[in-house]
């Protein structure tokens, strides 16, 4: 028989809520600051090399700016989460732990993707942690709203879960791609930015929460 899940009410526990989410704040900030703690050229260049030095970190910078705003977006999304808390548990916090686990390697597979961006493995690497954080953050909020821990409405929970879902896909496809040509695999991601997907997910996610 399963045991019942024993919540707290924010209400009376705001010293430990606080501690929940100040905690993962520092996670975020710590993996936010290991990424640019992987960049950096030669002390013993001259002014001449300094461009072509800049030139070779291309890659590494480029995921640096990636990885910047990936977490970055993670962080946006994880503080609107715990903003509709009311309740937490011991699963929460697990859970939490699990997804914050997955957003401090983002700066690890961060620094392969820069440092061998041509091979599959860093690709599948990156993809792979990403659509992790993505899956298991969302995992998180449907378990929460499930055990009536948040304040999500039911639209809100399916549409949320849509944009996870499709983000998840794209990071996936990817994967595939890379197996062809890990070249091609990065433009894939793109697809995160096309113009009236946004729309698309919205009907997608009201039609199933109808």
């Amino acid at each position: 028989m399963a045991r019942e899940r024993q919540a707290r009410r924010r209400e009376g526990h705001e010293i430990e809520f606080g501690r929940i989410v100040a905690f993962s704040d520092g996670v975020f900030s710590v993996a936010i600051t290991l990424l640019v703690l992987k960049l950096g050229i030669s002390d013993q260049l001259t002014h001449g090399e300094v461009a072509n030095a800049l030139w070779e970190q291309r890659e590494k910078l480029l995921a640096y700016t990636i990885s910047f705003a990936v977490i970055g977006r993670f962080w946006v999304v994880h503080h609107s989460f715990f903003a509709e808390v009311k309740a937490f548990d011991g699963r929460l916090m697990s859970l939490n732990l699990f997804s914050l686990g997955w957003v401090v390697l983002i700066p690890f597979s961060s620094e392969v993707l820069g440092e061998y961006a041509s091979s599959t493995a860093a690709v599948v690497l990156y993809a792979v942690n990403l659509a992790g954080v993505v899956l298991i953050g969302q995992w998180m909020s449907w378990d929460a709203r499930q055990a009536g821990l948040t304040t999500i409405d039911a639209e809100t929970q399916w549409e949320n879960m849509a944009h996870a879902l499709f983000i998840a896909a794209v990071f996936l496809l990817s994967v595939g791609v890379a197996f062809v040509d890990p070249h091609i695999a990065p433009y894939v991601w793109l697809l995160l930015f096309v113009e009236g997907r946004s729309h698309l997910v919205e009907r997608l996610s009201r039609r199933r929460s109808s």
